[in-house]
């Protein structure tokens, strides 16, 4: 996971949850998140909650805490999550293993895991279940047993396929291995592909982004996300950043990015539904992350996990380690948990609903933000469908400003 979260209130040790949090469970769909924070390198731009070998040191302690014990502590939390969330009684409709590279770990291990979450509290007929994965970390072999195992779509990290710009960005796979891999995801019998791309990282021409996209689509995939560089903070990019190693991304370039990839993509008949997501058609959509951006609920399982159920927001404690240490004390892995009042909850639809195609509901703004609209459609930022607020092509450019406008 990424940048740190709040400070919270203490979570409890037994991982109870408010009665109101557990009657509203699963309304509006319930998913699974699993954490993999293994990485076999740290990549320079990376903040999310993810370690090496190295960093971990040698295996021992409480399993959990390596690569090769991880599973059993993740199956031990499926567990523990459904004992919390006794008799809501909803299927799972998504799940979704990310990380760090979720591939890193044995592909019998991921399927153990999606066998315990089946078992505890069953999958939806329709589920969608996505691993993600470094182009090379998977075989031909990884990828059977995955599918065979119940996985049904994945997502390459591509980011580029120009070599100098994966050096910037660290990342070790040959750009050649992609469509391999994506050919063996096919063959193995994969759903739905998706490909991630990254634009804007220094010394990236536009050319260069032009190359990625067209490699991207030449591996005709169900789905792209390509996401803007961002420079967080403690990162080894920020500090070549301030060392005048390599410059910082450059607005109006990203904007220019953004518009290539919005044509390249719209072209190869696929369509954005999320700001930085773009799908063949509704079915090819990521259903685990709309669940998302629509305020589902969801629990996280793994170190620094996130998850959110019937308004009540907790994450687990960050250290594979201590988040080892916890579930095999059989507690709750939760470091701290808040309980969203009215104006926050109505605050954060309005951030991720904005960024969907269908847009936000007028009626979810207060009288402030439904004042500052007829400014805003006259600016060309948003327009008004029915009785929805959409960004327009040019509001997407500026999303964070109509957002900012629109709440007080």
């Amino acid at each position: 996971m990424g940048s740190a979260p709040p400070d919270g209130d203490p979570a409890p040790a037994d991982g109870a949850l408010p009665a109101a949090a557990l009657a509203s469970a699963g309304e509006r769909g319930l998913g699974l998140y699993v954490h993999v924070p293994f990485c076999a390198k740290r990549c320079g731009y990376c903040d999310f909650n993810t370690y090496t070998a190295a960093e971990l040191g040698p295996p021992g302690g409480p399993p959990g805490a390596s690569r090769e014990t991880y599973a059993d502590a993740a199956v031990a939390e499926v567990g523990f999550a459904h004992r919390v969330l006794a008799g809501t009684d909803r299927p799972v409709e998504t799940v979704f293993f990310g990380g760090g590279t979720p591939t890193l770990l044995p592909p019998t291990d991921l399927a153990r895991i999606l066998g315990a979450i089946d078992d505890s509290f069953g999958l939806a007929p329709d589920a969608e279940v996505t691993t993600e994965a470094n182009p090379d970390s998977v075989s031909p072999a990884d990828l059977e047993v995955l599918r065979a195992g119940g996985f049904n779509r994945i997502s390459f990290g591509m980011q580029s396929s120009v070599s100098h710009v994966l050096r910037v960005l660290d990342r070790t796979h040959d750009p050649e291995g992609v469509p391999r891999a994506v050919q063996w995801a096919r063959e193995a019998g994969f759903e739905q592909v998706s490909l991630d791309l990254i634009y804007g990282t220094p010394g990236e021409s536009l050319d260069d982004w032009r190359r990625s996209l067209e490699a991207a689509l030449a591996c005709g995939p169900d789905h792209v996300s390509a996401y803007a560089l961002i420079v967080e903070d403690g990162t080894a990019l920020a500090r070549r950043v301030v060392r005048g190693e390599v410059p910082s991304p450059d607005d109006d370039d990203l904007a220019d990015k953004y518009l290539l990839a919005d044509e390249a993509l719209t072209a190869a008949g696929l369509s954005w539904y999320e700001l930085s997501n773009w799908a063949r058609d509704e079915a090819a959509q990521c259903r685990h992350n709309l669940l998302y951006w629509r305020g589902g609920d969801w629990w996280g399982i793994g170190p620094g996990a996130h998850s959110h159920v019937g308004g009540v927001r907790f994450w687990n404690v960050r250290n594979p380690r201590a988040y080892a240490a916890r579930i095999a004390d059989g507690v709750s892995p939760a470091e701290a948990r808040e309980v969203l009042d009215e104006p926050t909850a109505r605050m954060e639809r309005i951030l991720l609903e904005t960024r969907l195609v269908d847009g936000l509901p007028v009626s979810v703004l207060d009288e402030h933000g439904r004042s500052r609209l007829p400014g805003l459609r006259d600016s060309g930022l948003v327009g008004i469908q029915g009785e929805r607020v959409v960004l327009t092509r040019e509001g997407r450019l500026l999303a964070d400003a109509v957002v900012r406008d629109l709440v007080p």
